[in-house]
């Protein structure tokens, strides 16, 4: 294997390792789901604006462009919101666990939104990871809301993950990446706005909140999104998929560590998310070989 191309899969790797340290800092960070993204994403809008200044990247798109932009941005926020909030009212295991199963929501939406026909061998992996998902239900009913709103965010995230598919053909990463914040800010703004949460007391953030919404917002957003997209210069997108389905496991084996007792489940459980990860490596695989 190359230089560079050993360098960026270690590169890879520390990536999807932080992405799978958000988990982490979700559950560590004492504001709820709501006011957590939208700091996050402000913060993380802001440095990719400063990246975008000094490296003298052309920002001024037209109208309509920036406007798909910022819907897309809706679309990452809601993810976000879902995700959080499904970690606040379950864990990380489980929330990890099911937005595996992203993957599965892929094999339709991909399909239905770039008009291509369904696989029938992505049918089959989605319904195994069905029967993964069943099995969790069943042993952990009292988890039922956090699954939902795993469920719901990884469906987001494949629906986001399919739109900028078509965005990045055309436009630079940091770019795209700058408007989507941008508009979940925007979009969370009014949320706010309209309930009342704007008040002195919603600025208010202990020491140890900040600390951990400025790694969330500059580490495992800003920095993880935009060489992430540079890395796919080196490496295959085969090699990247794979790799970054090792994020669940990463998120999971941290959980364990750093929570304990908090994080363990039943063997059930770990039979279910077992399978799931399994279908997405499997159909991975299953395309590299087609290919």
């Amino acid at each position: 294997m190359p230089s560079d191309n050993y360098k960026s899969y270690l590169h890879l790797h520390l990536i999807v390792f932080i992405w799978g340290f958000t988990a982490i800092l979700g559950a560590l960070i004492t504001l709820d789901a709501l006011p957590l993204v939208w700091f996050r994403m402000s913060l993380a809008s802001a440095m990719i604006g400063v990246f975008l200044l000094y490296k003298k990247i052309p920002f001024l798109l037209s109208p309509l462009v920036i406007a798909r932009f910022l819907a897309a941005g809706c679309i990452i926020a809601l993810h976000w919101f879902t995700f959080f909030k499904a970690i606040k009212v379950s864990n990380i295991s489980v929330t990890l666990a099911c937005l595996s199963s992203g993957a599965f929501f892929t094999s339709f939406l991909e399909p239905f939104l770039q008009k291509k026909k369904i696989k029938g061998i992505e049918v089959l992996f989605g319904l195994l990871a069905i029967v993964g998902l069943v099995i969790i239900f069943e042993v952990e009913m009292q988890y039922k809301l956090g699954i939902t709103l795993a469920l719901v965010s990884a469906f987001l995230s494949a629906l986001f993950a399919v739109i900028n598919s078509k965005f990045v053909q055309k436009y630079d990463a940091p770019v795209i990446a700058f408007y989507e914040l941008v508009g979940g800010v925007c979009f969370f703004s009014i949320l706010l706005w309209i309930s009342g949460a704007y008040s002195p007391n919603f600025f208010k953030i202990s020491g140890s909140d900040w600390l951990y919404l400025g790694i969330l917002s500059s580490i495992c957003t800003a920095y993880a999104l935009i060489n992430s997209v540079k890395i796919m210069q080196f490496l295959s997108p085969f090699t990247v998929m794979l790799t970054i389905n090792l994020e669940p496991i990463y998120g999971i084996i941290l959980a364990l560590l750093i929570f304990n007792d908090k994080e363990k489940m039943s063997p059930a459980f770990y039979l279910g998310a077992g399978i799931i990860l399994a279908t997405v490596l499997l159909n991975a695989l299953v395309k590299k070989k087609v290919r």
